[in-house]
């Protein structure tokens, strides 16, 4: 189908937020399409007059991190034309909210607001879902000095927006794709024959990039520390090895003077 161009005002925010403007519009009309697979809503079409308008309001029912109200606005637009509707936005996206919470209300034609509706929720609801998981952790880290990241672990066709959401509950980005920086996995270390095995070879093949090993034990922890990492992925430790690989790394860097970066992956949960 074809959908309406995004307002300059909306463009522009997404922008801003630092995301592709083709590559959100393209999504969206991606998911616009598995519901208009023939072109029209049935029931609406059937049921709401062609001249009739509403205003729509978008609120809460939990507490939550809000991430994609533009996003939201956009499927709007690209359905109902960005001159036919006035969208307000109560917050903004990074807002911490309640139950009841309005965040966003859209004066516009009813027949686009019902089968533009579903669309706009969906990816509200995932967005604000990714944002708000994020915030937990992030608030759970506060006075400690740690950061949470994120993964590649993302909904296919949607990195670029839940790796947004993560930004608007308080993380940090890891790599966006796999050719931003090497993370060597245990797969690879496989392949190459060892940890320092694997670290010489990327550095040979990019040396120029940071070079991030993970780790599943405290002797590939040393091995690691010893090749000189940047960065070392600590795999599925227990909190107890994690302490241990903490005080590793900082007997390390107090006999070399190189503050190598530690992260944390798997098993972790807020309680623990």
């Amino acid at each position: 189908m074809q959908y309406h161009q995004l307002s300059d005002a909306t463009a522009h925010q997404l922008l801003v937020n630092k995301l592709v403007l083709d590559d959100v519009r393209r999504l969206i009309a991606v998911a616009l399409d598995e519901d208009l697979k023939n072109g029209h809503d049935v029931t609406t079409n059937s049921t709401v007059p062609v001249s009739q308008r509403s205003i729509g309001v978008f609120a809460t029912r939990a507490n939550g991190c809000i991430a994609g109200l533009d996003v939201a606005v956009s499927v709007l637009e690209m359905v109902c034309g960005s001159e036919n509707i006035v969208a307000t936005k109560h917050v903004d996206d990074g807002a911490r909210v309640k139950p009841g919470d309005k965040l966003l209300s859209v004066d516009g034609p009813t027949r686009g607001l019902l089968t533009a509706e579903r669309t706009a929720l969906n990816l509200l609801c995932q967005l604000s879902g990714v944002a708000t998981a994020t915030s937990e952790w992030v608030d759970a880290l506060v006075n400690t000095g740690a950061q949470v990241r994120d993964t590649r672990k993302t909904t296919p066709g949607m990195r670029a927006l839940e790796k947004y959401a993560v930004r608007c509950g308080g993380g940090i980005n890891h790599r966006m794709s796999l050719s931003d920086a090497a993370l060597v996995k245990d797969n690879h270390i496989a392949a190459a024959g060892g940890v320092a095995e694997a670290f010489a070879l990327v550095q040979a093949y990019a040396p120029n990039i940071a070079i991030e090993i993970e780790v599943d034990t405290l002797d590939q922890l040393q091995i690691a520390l010893a090749a000189g990492a940047d960065l070392v992925l600590l795999d599925n430790m227990a909190p107890a090895m994690l302490k241990e690989a903490v005080a590793i790394a900082a007997k390390h860097r107090i006999a070399t003077g190189n503050d190598v970066v530690l992260e944390a992956s798997g098993g972790l949960t807020l309680e623990s």
